[in-house]
């Protein structure tokens, strides 16, 4: 996400809930009662799919115009992180504020999705899930979170096998802490694993029948849902640059955007609509007088929407564009 939203409050009076107890399991009581924190409700829907009834997952973002680029942890936010028994969140400097919190806390027990994908989630390959009791999750070395085509971007969530790997990630976590219920963390884990095939099975459909189909981004939040279905990303790559880092995309670049969707060089827009401007609705509006379809993607849960469903629609929503 851009900073162009600059209206992010800090959330207050977070809460931290107990684990709760269910017919088929026991959950630690006491003093060793165990709280999830989660950066957005991205991860948290997912974390929650882990720990079930067991353990109540809190998400400090939940509010769909609040920007992790920018946003700053209260005080209320800062203490459930340190109170934590496991943080979640995505890493690769898009929600800053949890390493600002965490950072130097040997103690502390985390999962950070981007370097999970960046162990290997992405391809496929094997990766540790993380269970050392000092696995921050943190990235100690440079990247280029530029987004230049075939650069690095951190928005990892649309990518499923990195979801998956954060979801057995959280469940390896959870069984080191809680071994009474770490075999139904881990066939939590797996259910997960089996539901994102919803995903993947239409971004093969895609693949298929719209073989390297070129459409263009308002910026790349769905970049590895379009690499998923095999599409081909038209954006101009100083229009996309600019809109990604919360700056004014050149008179050049604006009208290479337009001419592009305009002249219908591309089958689908895709559309971040958290970030909306002036500049990203003039090319809503281009797109929709010449006929391409628009594909609405957001970086936070709706209200009501589960991880999953939420992937799913997007996809099928993809899907539903480029079969117009």
């Amino acid at each position: 996400m851009t900073p162009i939203l600059r209206t992010a409050a800090a959330a207050t009076g977070l809460v931290l809930g107990a684990a709760a107890l269910t017919a088929c399991g026991s959950s630690p009581t006491g003093d060793d009662e165990l709280t999830v924190v989660a950066s957005t409700n991205v991860w948290g829907s997912v974390a929650q799919a882990v720990a079930g009834d067991f353990v109540q997952v809190e998400s400090i973002i939940e509010d769909p115009s609040a920007d992790p680029h920018s946003y700053e942890a209260s005080p209320a936010d800062a203490a459930a992180l340190i109170d934590a028994s496991l943080v979640v969140y995505n890493g690769g400097g898009y929600d800053h504020f949890v390493d600002d919190v965490v950072a130097g806390d040997t103690d502390q027990r985390s999962v950070a999705a981007f370097d999970l994908f960046e162990d290997g989630a992405h391809a496929g390959e094997s990766h540790d899930h993380g269970t050392d009791d000092h696995d921050h999750g943190t990235d100690d070395h440079d990247h280029d979170h530029g987004h230049s085509h075939g650069a690095v971007n951190e928005h990892v969530w649309y990518d499923p096998a990195t979801a998956i790997a954060v979801a057995h990630a959280v469940a390896d976590n959870l069984a080191a802490l809680d071994p009474a219920n770490a075999e139904a963390y881990e066939r939590n884990a797996m259910s997960f694993e089996s539901g994102m095939a919803a995903v993947t099975d239409i971004t093969g459909e895609i693949a298929q029948n719209h073989p390297g189909a070129r459409v263009a981004q308002t910026e790349p939040i769905a970049q590895y849902l379009i690499e998923g279905a095999q599409l081909t990303d038209a954006t101009p790559e100083e229009f996309q640059n600019a809109i990604e880092n919360g700056t004014d995309p050149s008179p050049t670049s604006i009208a290479a955007a337009r001419g592009l969707i305009g002249d219908g060089s591309v089958e689908a827009l895709v559309y971040n609509i958290q970030t909306e401007d002036r500049v990203t609705q003039d090319l809503r509006a281009v797109a929709e007088q010449a006929g391409v379809p628009v594909v609405e993607v957001t970086e936070t849960l709706p209200e009501g929407v589960d991880y999953i469903r939420w992937q799913t629609e997007a996809a099928q929503s993809l899907a539903t564009a480029l079969d117009r």
